[in-house]
């Protein structure tokens, strides 16, 4: 009886041995079976960058074939530069570049292309003389944000004497120069609205919030406020808030990106006009790359559909399904 237990045991340890539990650590082999994939972020300023970090993460997971290496630049064009530098020295076989500003990559992108490594860049474009240096982009049209947003405020204010808060974002980042486009258009047909003030929050929540308070304290009267992302919005309408203001009520909030806590805030009224930037990136990273796998050529350029939001037929059901 008690070698037939043994034996039994014995048994089980071969069993046990021979075979790894999903949350066992990969071998070698499975590690080499995996597509490398090295992604420089722009950082972690905003609920949309934290969104499209996540996305990027889901989609190229160990459990889709992938080994994602994930570089956070802290806002920083140098930290990126040396981010693809060390992809270039650890052979990656891809990588993914949310740039921070438009210009200074052509050095760092001829090396990466010397090296064979395809680059696809993501949100942000990039200002090249020769565009073989990348695979290709995917983002949104920030021109066309702006101009869906000054849309919305000839709809609302038309030829009325208006006075905007314009809140920057990155100077330099195409989501700057093209929603900054947009309201400079817009303010050239309307020679009755005049910016009051502009400076750069550089999309961060607590330095919308400290640009507001700054106008507030300078006694500087106006009527909206133009952010160029949600986190400057949120840092806005606390701002406005402690003054005593309603946003919403008291000042026009208009903003870009349409995450939820942004739409949830349409709701409650105190944002009034939201264009959607839609972050979720990732998914679209993968497929170029099983496109590039098979031989096949992406398009160069790939425009997300988006939309825009205001209080009037915004539903919860909307937003829960949105996904950010």
């Amino acid at each position: 009886m008690k070698r037939a237990m043994l034996l039994i045991l014995l048994m089980l340890c071969v069993c046990l041995c021979g075979c790894r539990g999903p949350d066992a650590p990969s071998s070698p082999a499975d590690e080499k079976k995996r597509i490398v994939v090295g992604f420089s972020q722009v950082g972690a300023e905003s609920d949309w960058r934290a969104a499209n970090t996540l996305s990027m993460q889901r989609a190229l997971c160990a459990e889709n074939g992938y080994r994602l290496i994930l570089d956070d630049a802290q806002q920083k064009q140098e930290k990126q530069i040396t981010a693809l530098r060390n992809f270039v020295n650890q052979g990656v076989d891809y990588i993914v570049l949310a740039p921070t500003t438009e210009q200074g990559w052509e050095t760092v992108l001829q090396e990466v292309k010397a090296a064979g490594i395809p680059v696809i860049i993501v949100d942000r474009m990039i200002e090249v003389s020769d565009t073989s240096l990348f695979t290709c982009w995917i983002g949104s049209d920030f021109r066309r944000e702006g101009d869906t947003a000054a849309a919305w405020l000839d709809r609302q204010f038309g030829s009325r004497p208006l006075s905007i808060v314009h809140l920057q974002g990155n100077i330099g980042s195409s989501a700057q120069i093209g929603r900054t486009e947009g309201l400079n258009a817009a303010l050239e047909s309307h020679p009755a609205w005049q910016v009051v003030f502009r400076e750069a929050g550089d999309f961060i929540q607590a330095k919308g919030q400290e640009l507001v308070e700054e106008v507030l304290k300078k006694g500087i009267a106006f009527d909206v406020i133009y952010a160029e992302n949600d986190n400057m919005a949120y840092g806005a309408a606390e701002a406005l808030k402690k003054a005593g203001l309603a946003p919403g009520k008291d000042v026009t909030i208009v903003s870009f990106d349409a995450s939820s806590t942004a739409l949830h805030m349409i709701l409650e009224g105190e944002i009034s006009y939201d264009v959607e930037c839609n972050p979720l990136h990732g998914p679209r990273v993968r497929a170029i790359i099983e496109q590039l796998e098979k031989g096949e050529t992406p398009p160069k350029y790939t425009f997300v559909e988006e939309t825009a939001f205001e209080r009037s037929g915004l539903k919860e059901e909307t937003i829960r399904v949105r996904g950010y």
